[in-house]
């Protein structure tokens, strides 16, 4: 009879691919010894050793190994650092005692794929592997003191712990006891670990912060978001090593970094994976929550864990902030990046073109590629063993779905310094970082002329937030060299070498030269813009201009247009002539949803030459007043107070009032149907901190508005 064997490929059984649902038997307590071994092992002269208590030193433990902000139950500790336990038997061992501590991760524990560690004492010892082990102290009474460093290289995730002691015939274990488990994580501290990071002042940004501030906006007009990651938070580490089982990962692959971050980088957004985040870049939330809505990473890793289900809605610094806690909790030194101007390479030929109708107008049917407002991304500090050496550091990792890589919608790790370089060649996705913008202009038969080669728009402000303070900390030159420079040129002569396609068309000097600028207005103001129109040449000029405007989603798409706008001028030879234009505050505000940018463009025809000028406007929203009063201390109950006042000329419907606060508050919210004008709400929720020390709550409205 022909027995049906489920298991398909090489493998005569399932990879390992779960680390949180093995709580089951590992072994029988009791194990015989091989048939093979011809007699059994001597007893001790004092009779049987007998295991009757393991504890987990955690008051020791938590503070050596920068772990006591998490709250969980059981030990968490870091790799290739020593941490204790307390093992007690019936009577103290001695030297001829053989016994064993055991840790197990995963289904089907493997001593050769280092699922299974085993760290001997006694006779055999130094026989289990490369985790290391001795007996610190002997404390009477048959207990042990015992110090076990993990190697730095071990598997991340959730352990199980035994303690085996070789009796006669066999191994007697320790029963399974919950309470003995332990988390394994990165570690930073670890000169030997590949996320070694030198800096303290760094990993106590990069690895134990868990509020940060996300920045977006405009390259003129940097604008911020605060973001709970909460990495800490109850049910967060084990939502973030379930989001690893979801991703189906083998066990014993958790401790390579490079192949732990790229799997993240795919499963944080649902594409085509059955993800954490489900994108919306429309302004259409009724199926979930609003990305604006959100104040942190926690509810939306929770909810993933406890369903199962992608939650919906994230766009690109939701699916960021994400990705920095589920890099934090595990230990991986991890920050959120803001790229201003942002390139989204559509046809992949490593270079963004725009293109323009022969009026000057923009050619939105034939544009595939798009510039964003605002892109946000992570880095992760790592080793890159796999690569030439100089390219380890700071690695560009990104979950927002937008191009395929090896089949999954991710991107990275690729080295911020191959980038610079423009080592586009090295894995992984470093050519997807790299972008200039060509203007093209397209006659009636389809032709494309290039007019202007723009190498300075995309990426003008990259930054992250600074260490120990919310000020942004602007890190352009880690990925470029300043434009022009002799070693800029090196870098994209390089990156074409590689296959980066660069426009070298010989585009004329144009004398014309147009540029916008407007301040900076609140949301329900008339914006202003003056257009300065510079002639250069010697001869006067006329100029006939179309001004467009367009409510737009941060990604550069357009959600509503508005009036253009023709004009004609004449500009003096080497003069210059400024155009004022007003765009009343009830021309754009019906039309506005969750997105809050303007953006305009001034498109002009001289002769047979062309001008284009481009300026984005953030509109500024009034501030959330939030007031904390009570004794600041654990576990004294407090209280926090945020109010808003609407000072708009409008109502405002369905408002979302948020509160949260890593270490203080889990996430709250308050509904209102609507705040008339002049109109006054205040909410008020007790709490009680968890943890000491330097806290921070987050508060975040959202809402419609009625015109």
């Amino acid at each position: 009879m022909t027995s049906s064997i489920n298991y398909r490929g090489r493998y005569i059984e399932p990879v390992p691919t779960s680390n949180l649902v093995n709580d089951g038997e590992d072994f029988p307590e009791f194990e015989a010894f091989e048939e093979e071994e011809a007699t059994p092992r001597a007893p001790s002269s004092a009779g049987s050793l007998k295991v009757q208590q393991v504890e987990m030193s955690q008051s020791i433990n938590k503070p050596n190994h920068h772990t006591s902000s998490y709250d969980l139950k059981n030990l968490v500790i870091r790799r290739g650092e020593e941490f204790l336990m307390q093992v007690s038997f019936n009577r103290i061992p001695e030297p001829s005692d053989d016994f064993q501590i055991e840790f197990l991760i995963g289904a089907n524990p493997s001593l050769i794929k280092a699922s299974l560690v085993m760290v001997v004492f006694g006779p055999r010892a130094g026989e289990g592997g490369r985790w290391q082990g001795r007996v610190l102290e002997a404390q009477g009474g048959g207990a042990l003191m015992i110090g076990i460093t993990p190697a730095p290289d071990a598997i991340v995730g959730k352990y199980r712990t035994y303690v085996a002691v070789s009796q006669r015939r066999g191994m007697q274990r320790s029963k399974r006891d919950a309470t003995t488990d332990l988390y394994l994580l990165f570690n930073a501290w670890c000169p030997e670990d590949e996320v070694f990071l030198p800096n303290d002042a760094e990993r106590q940004e990069y690895v134990l912060s868990d509020y940060g501030t996300i920045y977006q906006g405009s390259a003129g007009a940097v604008g911020r978001r605060d973001w709970v990651y909460g990495q800490f938070e109850r049910g967060v580490l084990d939502a973030c090593i379930f989001v690893l089982d979801a991703s189906r990962m083998p066990i014993y692959n958790r401790g390579d970094c490079i192949k732990l971050v790229r799997k993240g980088s795919a499963m944080i957004n649902s594409q085509d994976d059955n993800g954490v985040c489900v994108g919306n870049w429309s302004d259409d939330f009724s199926l979930g929550r609003s990305p604006t809505s959100w104040t942190g990473s926690v509810r939306i890793l929770l909810q993933y864990a406890n369903t199962g289900t992608p939650v919906t809605f994230a766009q690109c610094w939701v699916f960021a902030g994400v990705f920095n806690t589920f890099l934090r909790a595990l230990g991986i030194p991890s920050r959120v990046i803001t790229n201003f101007n942002s390139a989204h390479d559509n046809t992949g030929n490593l270079k963004t073109d725009l293109i323009f109708k022969q009026d000057g107008s923009p050619d939105e049917r034939n544009t595939r590629d798009s510039i964003w407002n605002y892109h946000c991304w992570n880095e992760a500090f790592m080793s890159r063993p796999d690569l030439p050496p100089g390219l380890g550091g700071w690695q560009v990792v990104d979950a927002t779905p937008q191009e395929t890589s090896d089949g999954h919608y991710r991107c990275g790790p690729a080295p911020v310094a191959a980038i610079k370089k423009g080592l586009i060649c090295h894995p992984f996705d470093v050519a997807f970082c790299f972008a200039e913008v060509s203007l093209l202009k397209r006659d009636k038969y389809g032709s494309l002329t290039p007019y202007r080669v723009e190498k300075t728009y995309v990426g003008r402000n990259i930054c992250t937030k600074s260490v120990g303070s919310n000020r942004p900390n602007f890190i352009t030159h880690t990925y470029k060299f300043p434009e022009g420079s002799a070693e800029d040129e090196k870098t994209m002569t390089r990156a074409e070498e590689y296959g980066c396609v660069r426009d070298h068309s010989d585009v004329p000097e144009i004398p014309l030269v147009v540029t916008i600028t407007a301040d900076q207005v609140y949301l329900g103001q008339n914006v202003v813009l003056q257009l300065l129109i510079q002639n250069q040449g010697d001869a006067p000029r006329v100029i006939k201009a179309q001004l467009s405007g367009a409510i737009v989603f941060y990604t550069g798409v357009t959600a509503h247009r508005l009036k253009d706008r023709s004009f004609s001028v004449t500009v003096p030879a080497n003069s210059s002539v400024t155009e004022v234009v007003t765009v009343a505050a009830e021309e754009y505000t019906p039309f506005l949803g969750v997105q809050l940018s303007l953006y305009f463009m001034v498109t002009g025809q001289s002769d047979s030459q062309s001008v284009t000028a481009m300026k984005l406007v953030d509109l500024k929203t009034p501030e959330l007043t939030l007031m904390v009063s009570g004794t600041p201390q654990v576990s004294q109950e407090m209280f926090a107070s945020v109010s808003f006042t609407n000072s708009f000329s409008f109502a405002l419907t369905k408002v979302q009032l948020s509160m949260e606060g890593p270490g203080l508050m889990s996430s709250r919210s308050r509904y209102y149907s609507s705040i008339e004008p002049g109109a006054v709400i205040t909410w008020t929720d007790s709490f009680s901190p968890r943890l000491k020390g330097v806290r921070v709550l987050v508060a975040q409205q959202v809402s419609r508005i009625v015109t």
